[in-house]
């Protein structure tokens, strides 16, 4: 399948010779295919910010590693088209979509991590995506109808930052999410947009499965001493202003940002550090509210 950031595969799909009623055709059977992967899949988690650089991507490619080293089977979405980080983080940026004729492959990252990424089908790292919303929307939809997902417990989805018109479309794409994880860091300035990002969910009707408060001061690895440097406790005090679950506080650890530039996930290097602790602890607080949520469903 060749795919570029100037020519995608959904343009090409999107306009056939035979015209609008072969369009309809089409689109109708994408939302079949779309359906019918949705259905093998347990829980659908997005992950998402209200600003960028509060370190969601990092969140949310170690939670889908740490489901993964849980026993889950899991899928991770990458749906931020400009600003593509998950390929980095798991040191799969050399990896190219690929078809079987009928699907597209995504890459895998272990036996039981299958990622997807518009990274993937650029014919450069560093080439922009320069695509108007129609032609965004068509190539995410591919990613759901037609990626090779599976039968997975857990597809993670890393929004773009923001409550715009991509995390909507994206939520849109998704039918019945099991529920958002928003990401914030402990200043005021965060906090006040991960508000709207609680009111973003609660206006699409998806439920909030918690709010993570990363950079949540610092923890010298030398003595164990914690300084608040970008101050602490505010994320879970916002979360109980807004009565949603507080999933807990991950450090800022110099060790951390180091993992993610040498693209190992942190929870699999670091486990045993105070942020790894932490965010192990966040997944079992993500497994029990998801997993219990859909045995009541059930």
């Amino acid at each position: 399948m060749a795919m570029s950031g100037r020519k995608p595969h959904s343009e090409t799909a999107a306009a056939p010779a035979d015209g609008p009623q072969e369009r309809m055709r089409e689109r109708e059977q994408q939302e079949r295919r779309l359906r019918e992967r949705m259905a093998r899949i347990k829980h659908t988690v997005v992950v998402l910010s209200g600003k960028g650089g509060v370190g969601k991507s990092t969140v949310a490619a170690n939670l889908a590693v740490a489901l993964s080293m849980k026993g889950r089977k899991v899928g991770l979405l990458d749906s931020d088209f400009h600003g593509p980080s998950i390929p980095g983080i798991l040191r799969l940026s050399e990896s190219r979509a690929l078809s079987d004729g009928t699907s597209i492959q995504p890459a895998l990252y272990g036996p039981d991590l299958k990622v997807m990424s518009i990274a993937f089908l650029l014919q450069a790292r560093d080439e922009a995506v320069i695509w108007r919303g129609p032609l965004k929307m068509g190539v995410l939809r591919q990613f759901v109808a037609d990626v090779d997902w599976g039968d997975l417990d857990y597809l993670v989805v890393d929004l773009p930052p923001g409550t715009g018109d991509e995390p909507l479309s994206v939520c849109q794409v998704i039918p019945d999410a099991t529920g958002g994880i928003v990401v914030t860091t402990p200043q005021e300035l965060s906090l006040s947009d991960v508000r709207k990002c609680i009111n973003f969910c609660r206006q699409l009707d998806l439920p909030v499965v918690g709010v993570i408060e990363n950079m949540s001061g610092f923890v010298c690895p030398h003595c164990g001493r914690r300084t608040d440097i970008f101050s602490s406790g505010g994320g879970e005090a916002m979360a109980q202003q807004m009565e949603v679950p507080f999933l807990g506080r991950v450090p800022l650890d110099p060790a951390v940002m180091q993992a993610c530039e040498e693209g190992e996930p942190f929870v699999q290097r670091l486990g045993d550090t105070e942020a790894g602790k932490a965010f192990l602890d966040i997944v079992d607080r993500v497994i029990e509210t998801s997993e219990h949520r859909s045995t009541l469903v059930s």
